[in-house]
């Protein structure tokens, strides 16, 4: 009877630190951010914007003056936090889905395989799912190091090239569209950010927003 006490009492304890270690896997935007997306509606007339706080920031709709642009952008996302909340989009079938996603991966220490592999898994999943969307790999942006913040992005700047080639490879072994944003956003290093885009080496000023719209206006025609 003891031992069975004991036994209940381990498995519940351990039972409270799998659902701790599972709800911390994100962070609270993320889970505040995903709940709602659940509660939104996506159909198949939609664009979907899909990536972490460099797509959050942007007023899609208004920037392409089109109500069903819709931002499905979370602050801090990674790689692995869109694969998990697909679900919430491809069931409404979208007619595109943008996707810019990776820098945060960086930041996290992984490496530019294990991060072009999920974004693999990421492309499968939609043309799996939902095989008549559209889905466009939009290369990482670059980021630029002579600010004092996000370091932990900004001082790994020479990856994001790397990872931009290998994912133009696998837009194409996977049929899909890649855009190039990359190479419009560079300074005349031609590998950092222009600092005319940025205030913090990591996120974009009005300017780059405008930048991108023009840059990708013609693929949502």
């Amino acid at each position: 009877m003891k031992n069975t006490k004991y036994l209940l009492l381990f498995l519940f304890i351990v039972s409270a630190l799998n659902a701790r270690t599972q709800e911390a896997k994100y962070s609270t935007y993320y889970y505040q951010r995903a709940s709602l997306f659940e509660q939104l509606q996506v159909d198949n007339n939609d664009i979907i914007f899909l990536g972490n706080s460099i797509t959050d920031g942007g007023e899609w709709a208004e920037l392409f003056n089109n109500p069903n642009v819709k931002n499905r952008g979370i602050s801090g996302d990674i790689t692995t936090g869109v694969y998990d909340r697909l679900d919430a989009i491809l069931k409404g079938q979208p007619e595109k889905i943008f996707l810019l996603i990776g820098i945060n991966d960086v930041a996290r220490g992984l490496s530019v395989d294990s991060i072009v592999d999920n974004i693999a898994l990421i492309a499968e999943t939609v043309k799996r799912e939902s095989p008549a969307t559209q889905l466009f790999l939009q290369s990482v942006l670059p980021v630029n190091d002579e600010f004092p913040g996000f370091k932990g992005h900004t001082s790994r700047y020479q990856m994001v090239p790397e990872i931009n080639k290998k994912l133009k490879l696998l837009a194409r072994k996977k049929n899909v569209t890649y855009i190039d944003l990359f190479s419009h956003f560079v300074d005349q290093s031609g590998i950092k950010m222009d600092k005319k885009y940025t205030n913090d080496g990591l996120h974009l000023m009005g300017e780059g927003y405008m930048l991108w719209r023009d840059i990708i206006a013609s693929y949502l025609q």
